[in-house]
C-alpha cells in the first residue's frame, strides 16, 4: 500500500500547497452570538495595497480602494491638498506619474473589476441554468446545518466537514434534477479523505501548479462567509494548540461542482476554460489603475495624519491635579466623547483609556449557564476562569425557566405542532406584537450577579494579574478616592449583530463582567498587600468601582452592591454619579446630528428600545486614528470621536513590556476594527453583510439574504452608510506613539505580523514628539523619516 506521502508527491502535493495557501488569503468569522471584527484583508498582509487590489480584482472583482469620486469630493472640500497628493506620489514607487494625473484620474470613472470566471459561470453561459447560484444555495444548505449552533430543532451529526457534506451530497437529488446527471453517484465514488478527493477533481480538471492557488482563491471568496467561518474555526484551532481543515473540506465540495460541471459541459466550455487556467496561471501585477488608487489613498491617509496633527496642535485642556476621581474607559472610540464629556462636566475627574477587557481575559460563566465565554481579545487564549453567581441561590429557579422557555420555543416550531400553533394562539401574540411596537420591551445588558474569579487562582497569580493591569494603564501612583472602571455595551433589541457593538476586547459581549472581576480584584485586602511589595501602594480609602456604559444611551451603570462594606467614598461616588448624567447628555447632543431621524436627545434615548430601527448607533463607524500617550496630550482636544486614546507614560515602562503589549494586541485588535469597517465600505459585496431589511439568520451563526446561499460576514450596509452618504471614511488607521523611536522598531522586529501591518502599509505609524504632536513617520523596514518641515503635515517642534 502506498504511504502518505507517495500518494501525494510531486503534483499532489504542489496543488494541496496552492489549497493551503489559497486558504490562508480568507479572513476568519466568528458567529453571531459573539461576533468580533476581523481584518478582511488579513490573508493580503504581506503585499501592498496595490498588490491586494490587483489579486482581488482576479478573483473576486472587487474594488479595494473607494471610488474615484471620494476623492475628488475630498479634493474640491480642500479635505486633501495638492502636498497630500505629492506624499501619495511618493509612498507608490512604482506608479510614474505627476500630480496633475491624479487630479485628471480623480475625473475618471474606473470600471468595475472583472473576476475571472469559475466553472460554474462558464456553464451558466451554455446553459441558461443559474448554477453559481445553486451551488452556493447547495452549499449553503448543507452549511446552515452542519455549522448549526442550537437554531436546528434536528442537528446535523457533528463529524469531519468533508465527510459531512459527502454524506449529503450523496442523498441531495437537487443537482440530478437540474441537470447534474450521475452527481451523487460521482460523490459516492469520491476518496473518503478530502485531500484525496481534491487532488482527483483537481487532476481531472487539468489544474496546474501555477494556477491552482490563484482558482482555490476565486471558489473561497465565492463561498463567502462560509469560507470565513471555516477560516475562523481554523484560526480558533489553532490558537488552542489544534489543527482544522473545514476550509480545505469546502474548497473540496466547491470543486467538486466545478468538476462535475465540467465533465457536463466540456465540448462547449473546454476551450474557455483551458484560457482561465492560463490567466489564473499569470504573475499577479497591478494595473495603472491600482497604482493610482493606491496613490490617492495614501493622499486621503495623509490628509488625515495632517489633520490629527492639527488637533494635537490646539491647547488642550488643564492638567487635574490629585484628581479625586478617576475613571478608566475603553479605548473603543465611542469613549473619546464621553470622556471629552466627563472631564468638562466641572468635577475635576480624570479619565484613563484602557483596553475594555481590562487587564483579564477571562472563560466567563453567565448566570444560570454552563456555557463558557471568552471574554476577551479574541487574539488570546482566555487565562482566568470566572462565573456568575447568585447569594439568594435563584441560580436552579432560573434554569428550569429557561429551560421551560426553550421547550416552548421548540414546540411552536416543531414539524406538526407548528401548523396547530399559528392556527390556535396566534390572535394571542398581538399584544406581544403592539408592546414591541410600542417599544416597551427593553434590552438587558449587564444585568447579572456580580461575577468571581475562581477560587482556584492563587493569590501570587492574583496578585500579578493586578501589577500587570496597573502598570497597562499607567497608573502605579496618585490615586484617587473613587477609581472607574467603565466597560461598554450596547442595549438595543432586535438586532442578529448586536454583539458587533459590543465590546471587541471582551471578545463580542458587553464589558461588565470584566469590569467588575478587576474591581473586586483591586479592592482585595491581600492583593493590595501584595501590590505594595510590588511598589504599588494603592491608600487603604481608595475604592475601585465597576460601571457599565451604554453607547447607545451613554447612560452608565454603577455596580455599587460590589463595592467593600464600610467604604467612606459615598460623597464622591455621589459626585461621580452627577458627571456621569451630566457627560451623557452632553454626548447625546453630540451624537444626535449623526443619527439619522434623531430629533432631540430623547430620541436617542428611545433607539435602544425600538425593535425596528436599523441604526441603533454607528458603532465605530469612522474610526481612523489610535493614540498611546499621556492623556494630557489628548485632554479638551475634538477628536470627534474617531480615535483610540490608550492612556501611555513610556517613562514607567520598564523594559518597554506595556509598549510592546499595545503594539501587539490593542493595536493589531484596532487595525482588525478599523479594516473591517473599510472593506465593508470600499468591498461591501464581499467583505460586507448586505441589507439588513433582507437578513435571516441562519443556524444562529451568521445571517444570508433572503433564504438561503451565500453567508454575509463583515458589516451590515446600515453600519456605514445612512441612506445618503457614507458614514465611514475607508482610511487607514494612523498610530501615534509617544516613545522613542528605537524602542518601536525593537518590537517591530521581534513581531514579523505586526511589522507586516506597518512594512506594507495596512497601518501608519507615527512616533510623536515632546510637545506631543507627530514628529516622525515609520516607512517601513525599520526607517523613520522626519515630519518636521512637512509642507503638508506643517512645522513640527523639534524634540
Amino acid at each position: 500500500m502506498l504511504t502518505m506521502v507517495e500518494r501525494f508527491s510531486g503534483p499532489a502535493l504542489e496543488i494541496m500547497a496552492g489549497a493551503k495557501n489559497a486558504a490562508a488569503h480568507i479572513p476568519p468569522l466568528w458567529s453571531l452570538e459573539a461576533t468580533v471584527a476581523v481584518n478582511p484583508y488579513v490573508g493580503q498582509a504581506g503585499e501592498p495595497l496595490h498588490m491586494a487590489a490587483a489579486r482581488l480584482a482576479r478573483v473576486a472583482g472587487v474594488r479595494t480602494v473607494a471610488e474615484r469620486a471620494h476623492f475628488k469630493a475630498k479634493f474640491a472640500a480642500h479635505d486633501l491638498s495638492v502636498a497630500d497628493l505629492e506624499a501619495g506620489l511618493a509612498e507608490v514607487a512604482d506608479l510614474v506619474a505627476t500630480v496633475e494625473d491624479l487630479i485628471a484620474a480623480m475625473d475618471k470613472t474606473v470600471a468595475a473589476p472583472e473576476t475571472l470566471p469559475t466553472l460554474a459561470d462558464l456553464a451558466e453561459e451554455v446553459s441558461d441554468i443559474n448554477w453559481p447560484d445553486f451551488v452556493a444555495e447547495r452549499i449553503g444548505h448543507w452549511a446552515g446545518g452542519h455549522y448549526d449552533t442550537g437554531q436546528a430543532l434536528w442537528p446535523a451529526p457533528k463529524t469531519r466537514a468533508w465527510l459531512s457534506w459527502r454524506s449529503f451530497a450523496q442523498r441531495d437529488l437537487t443537482p440530478e434534477i437540474f441537470g447534474l446527471t450521475g452527481f451523487a453517484s460521482r460523490v459516492a465514488g469520491m476518496s473518503m479523505s478530502a485531500r484525496g478527493a481534491l487532488t482527483k477533481c483537481a487532476e481531472d480538471m487539468g489544474i496546474t501548479a501555477e494556477a491552482c492557488e490563484s482558482y482555490f482563491h476565486t471558489l473561497l471568496m465565492r463561498l463567502g462567509g462560509w469560507a470565513q467561518l471555516a477560516s475562523g474555526e481554523a484560526f480558533r484551532a489553532n490558537l488552542k494548540g489544534g489543527a482544522n481543515n473545514d476550509i480545505t473540506d469546502l474548497l473540496t465540495a466547491k470543486l467538486v461542482f466545478e468538476a462535475a460541471l465540467l465533465a457536463r459541459y466540456k465540448d462547449q466550455i473546454g476551450d474557455k476554460w483551458a484560457a482561465v487556467l492560463e490567466a489564473h496561471a499569470q504573475p499577479i501585477v497591478p494595473s495603472q489603475d491600482d497604482l493610482i488608487d493606491a496613490a490617492l489613498q495614501a493622499a486621503a491617509d495623509h490628509a488625515a495624519a495632517r489633520a490629527l496633527d492639527a488637533t494635537l496642535a490646539q491647547p488642550g485642556a488643564s492638567a487635574v491635579e490629585a484628581a479625586d476621581v478617576q475613571a478608566a474607559f475603553c479605548i473603543d472610540v465611542r469613549s473619546e466623547v464621553f470622556r471629552r464629556a466627563l472631564e468638562a462636566s466641572g468635577n475635576s475627574i480624570e479619565t484613563i483609556g484602557f483596553a475594555g477587557f481590562f487587564g483579564i481575559a477571562a472563560a466567563h460563566h453567565s448566570f444560570a449557564s454552563d456555557v463558557s465565554e471568552v471574554r476577551g481579545p479574541v487574539l488570546i487564549n482566555p487565562g482566568a476562569a470566572s462565573a456568575a453567581t447568585d447569594p439568594q441561590d435563584s441560580d436552579m429557579l432560573t434554569r428550569v425557566s429557561r429551560r421551560v422557555t426553550r421547550a416552548w420555543g421548540r414546540f411552536r416550531l416543531a414539524a406538526v405542532s407548528s401548523f396547530a400553533f399559528v392556527e390556535a394562539t396566534g390572535p394571542l401574540y398581538l399584544g406581544k406584537l403592539v408592546r414591541d411596537s410600542l417599544a416597551q420591551k427593553h434590552p438587558q445588558l449587564g444585568n447579572d450577579p456580580a461575577p468571581a474569579l475562581a477560587a482556584s487562582i492563587p493569590l501570587a497569580d492574583r496578585i500579578n494579574m493586578a501589577v500587570g493591569i496597573l502598570s497597562g494603564m499607567s497608573l502605579k501612583s496618585g490615586f484617587g478616592k473613587v477609581i472607574l472602571l467603565a466597560g461598554h455595551g450596547a442595549g438595543v433589541v432586535n438586532n442578529p449583530h448586536a454583539s458587533a457593538l459590543q465590546c471587541g476586547a471582551c471578545g463580542g459581549h458587553a464589558g461588565d463582567v470584566n469590569a467588575r472581576l478587576v474591581a473586586q480584584l483591586l479592592n482585595d485586602v491581600d492583593v493590595r498587600a501584595g501590590l505594595a511589595t510590588n511598589g504599588i501602594d494603592i491608600p487603604a480609602d481608595t475604592v475601585f468601582l465597576a460601571g457599565l456604559h451604554d453607547t447607545v444611551t451613554d447612560e452608565v451603570r454603577l455596580y455599587e452592591g460590589d463595592l467593600p462594606e464600610g467604604h467612606t467614598q459615598g460623597a464622591a461616588i455621589a459626585t461621580l454619579r452627577t458627571a456621569l448624567k451630566t457627560a451623557a447628555k452632553a454626548t447625546r447632543t453630540e451624537r444626535l446630528a449623526r443619527l439619522p431621524r434623531a430629533t432631540d436627545a430623547a430620541a436617542v434615548m428611545e433607539r435602544a428600545k425600538d425593535w425596528s430601527e436599523t441604526r441603533a448607533e454607528w458603532g465605530l463607524a469612522g474610526c481612523s486614528a489610535f493614540i498611546a500617550a499621556p492623556r494630557s496630550r489628548t485632554a479638551g482636544r475634538n477628536l470627534s470621536g474617531r480615535s483610540f486614546l490608550h492612556t501611555y507614560d513610556w517613562q514607567q515602562d520598564t523594559n518597554f513590556q506595556v509598549l510592546e503589549l499595545i503594539l501587539t494586541a490593542p493595536v493589531v485588535v484596532a487595525s482588525w476594527i478599523s479594516l473591517q469597517y473599510y472593506g465593508s465600505s470600499v468591498a461591501p459585496d464581499a467583505f460586507g453583510a448586505g441589507n439588513k431589511l433582507l437578513h435571516n439568520v441562519t443556524g444562529g451563526i451568521g445571517v444570508v439574504e433572503g433564504n438561503g446561499g451565500v453567508l454575509r460576514g463583515g458589516l451590515p450596509w446600515q453600519s456605514v452608510h445612512d441612506g445618503d452618504a457614507f458614514m465611514h471614511d475607508p482610511l487607514r488607521l494612523s498610530v501615534a506613539v509617544e516613545a522613542p523611536r528605537d524602542a518601536i522598531t525593537d518590537i517591530l522586529k521581534r513581531h514579523d505580523g505586526l511589522a507586516a501591518l506597518f512594512d506594507n502599509g495596512w497601518l501608519r505609524l507615527f512616533a510623536m514628539d515632546s510637545e506631543g504632536r507627530l514628529g516622525w513617520r515609520y516607512t517601513g523596514k525599520g526607517a523613520w523619516v522626519s515630519l518636521r518641515g512637512d509642507a503638508a503635515l506643517g512645522t513640527i517642534a523639534a524634540e
